[in-house]
Parts: structure tokens; C-alpha cells; sequence
């Protein structure tokens, strides 16, 4: 009964939908991001991209580079540049294995989801991947294919 109440504040701001299809994802980390005032209230409404986005490490830290946050119109001469380098906040640890992921082994950073957690902060899901071939591709989409229709014939003949 816990859990439940936990999650109801949780809410998807922006998902990145390709990411699994085009990326073997290995593992998945969830980090904060900094944020000024007018880009949480324009997460508010949900206007936000994060499909053409990746993350970097940059100077020992972590960016999320191209991810797009849509200008408030009436914020005024406090806005926000909507494609600017947002700063994630991970541990030390964290960002070492997540450069060495990088570094020795060619894997990406790719962002996964965006959301608002329990407490009503603005969370990422990075995940750790290796991008995948077009072979690859075409296999995970015949894969999808068989498994939609295993569930029709599943679905007719019970």
C-alpha cells in the first residue's frame, strides 16, 4: 500500500522511445539535472524533447547536450536558452564508470526518460549502450513483429 502512494506523483515528462531500438542498453543510471526556475515550470506542461539528446562527459562532468526544453512565453527577461547543456548531478564513482564505459569500451550515454519522482524532482534515466547495426535493427523489429502476432493468434484461438 506504500508503494503505491509513493508513485503517484510520478509522472513522464519526455521518453526517448528510439533509444531501445537503436542501442543495446547494458544498464541504466538515474540522475539529477540543474534546472533554472522557468525550465521546471515549462516541464510542468510537459513541453520538453529529449529524442535527439545525449549526455557527455566534459571536464570531469556530466552534460546532457541538445535536449530541448520549449521557452516559457511569459517568463519574461528570465527565460531560458531551450537547447543549452544542462549539468547532471551523479557521484564521483558514478561518473568514473560511466567514463570508462565510455572511453575503453565505445559505449554512449544515451537519455531514456525524463520525469518528476515522488518527491517532485526532476529526474533522468541515462542508459549505458552500444549502438546497434542495421542487421541488429532488423532483428529486434522481426522480433516485435512475431511477438504482436503471437499475441493475436494467442488471443483468437483462446
Amino acid at each position: 500500500m506504500a508503494k503505491a502512494d509513493a508513485n503517484k506523483n510520478y509522472k513522464v515528462i519526455a521518453e526517448n522511445r528510439r533509444a531501445r531500438f537503436d542501442y543495446f542498453i547494458e544498464s541504466d543510471l538515474e540522475v539529477g539535472i540543474i534546472l533554472t526556475g522557468s525550465e521546471v515550470k515549462s516541464l510542468r506542461t510537459g513541453q520538453s524533447n529529449i529524442a535527439e539528446s545525449y549526455a557527455s562527459v566534459e571536464n570531469g562532468e556530466l552534460w546532457l547536450i541538445n535536449g530541448y526544453i520549449a521557452a516559457l512565453t511569459n517568463a519574461g527577461v528570465f527565460g531560458h536558452d531551450e537547447r543549452r547543456k544542462r549539468k547532471l548531478l551523479v557521484s564521483k564513482r558514478e561518473l568514473s564508470r560511466l567514463w570508462q564505459a565510455i572511453g575503453r569500451e565505445g559505449m554512449t550515454l544515451v537519455p531514456l526518460v525524463m520525469y518528476f519522482n515522488d518527491r517532485g524532482l526532476v529526474k533522468l534515466k541515462i542508459g549505458v549502450g552500444k549502438g546497434k547495426k542495421v542487421a541488429d535493427k532488423r532483428e529486434t523489429s522481426a522480433k516485435r513483429d512475431w511477438d504482436r502476432q503471437k499475441q493475436r493468434l494467442l488471443k483468437q484461438g483462446g
